[in-house]
């Protein structure tokens, strides 16, 4: 795993940016989204994306194994998103998760743990839907991050507000930082946005992920995402205390990099992700397709 580490350059800031907090004009943050939209390809060849087809592939770190996962991500605005993914060293067949409006994409479906004696009853019909719920808000969230990279924008499908924070400084250049929000509930999404204050360019995304649950919690187990690393946890601020003997949890952070042409629009083809100090995954893109027909089933719930 250390090669992994070490072949994968540091992209944008690095994690211990200095911010020095000044006090920005009140439209800040729409004139920072502004600009990275432009150097993206534009506000008008934006607008006028209506479909995107990516494919690529993953490496992921899974204990002491480096796993390689190939995907095609299905993009529909303003509210269908679906990834399905293969790993060709297992013999399983291909996993997808995604939505359709507020409609869970999953195949293969979840299905709760059997009660055995002495252990746990089966979660009730509740609890599943609340593990449900819990589910799709996790892949709206994987959602809204990645359009954060693509497009420097946000969707009806989980719409986000921006507010300026700061510049922040560090070795390999500036940024100005915004705090992106999600609607407001549990597990709401808070995090901050680091663009590039010479390209313009989204450089990079943090959050905080939360604690785990205390042990004897009667609470549905949240779902997992498409990996044993959670992909889109609650953020910065609604995560519940640490215990006490406990560190707090890692900082998540999505680096954006080797931005290249594609169907006019200047689009990220790496993607690295790390927990901390830690990379836990890098996405590699072949290529994007824009407004492509896509077939209608692929945002079907499969039976």
């Amino acid at each position: 795993m250390r090669t992994f580490g070490q072949s994968i350059a540091v992209i944008g800031l690095a994690a211990s940016v200095l911010v020095r907090a000044q006090p920005p004009p009140g439209d800040a943050a729409a004139r920072v989204i502004a600009a990275a939209r432009q150097a993206l390809g534009g506000e008008q060849k934006l607008a006028a994306v209506k479909t995107m087809v990516a494919t690529g592939r993953t490496r992921q770190v899974r204990g002491d194994n480096l796993v390689p996962i190939e995907f095609e991500i299905a993009i529909e605005l303003p509210d269908k998103y679906v990834r399905k993914d293969e790993i060709p060293a297992q013999e399983s067949g291909p996993t997808t998760t995604g939505f359709s409006g507020d409609t869970l994409l999953q195949f293969p479906a979840a299905s709760p743990p059997p009660g055995r004696a002495g252990g746990p009853p089966p979660p009730t019909a509740d609890q599943q839907a609340a593990a449900a719920r819990q589910r799709l808000n996790t892949v709206k969230q994987d959602f809204a991050r990645l359009l954060l990279g693509l497009f420097a924008g946000t969707s009806p499908a989980y719409p986000l507000t921006f507010t300026y924070v700061a510049k922040a400084e560090a070795p390999q250049g500036k940024a100005d930082v915004l705090e992106a929000k999600g609607p407001p509930g549990q597990g709401a999404f808070a995090a901050r946005l680091f663009i590039n204050d010479a390209t313009h360019l989204p450089i990079m995304l943090t959050w905080i992920a939360p604690a785990p649950s205390p042990r004897g919690s009667r609470a549905a187990p949240e779902p997992q995402s498409r990996d044993s690393v959670p992909a889109a946890p609650p953020a910065r601020g609604d995560a519940p205390a640490a215990p006490a003997d406990q560190p707090p949890p890692p900082e998540s952070r999505l680096y954006f990099a080797d931005y290249r042409e594609a169907g006019g629009l200047q689009l990220p083809f790496r993607i690295r992700r790390a927990l901390g100090a830690d990379t836990v995954e890098e996405t590699t893109f072949d290529g994007f397709k824009i407004n492509a027909k896509i077939d209608a089933k692929k945002f079907e719930v499969r039976k």
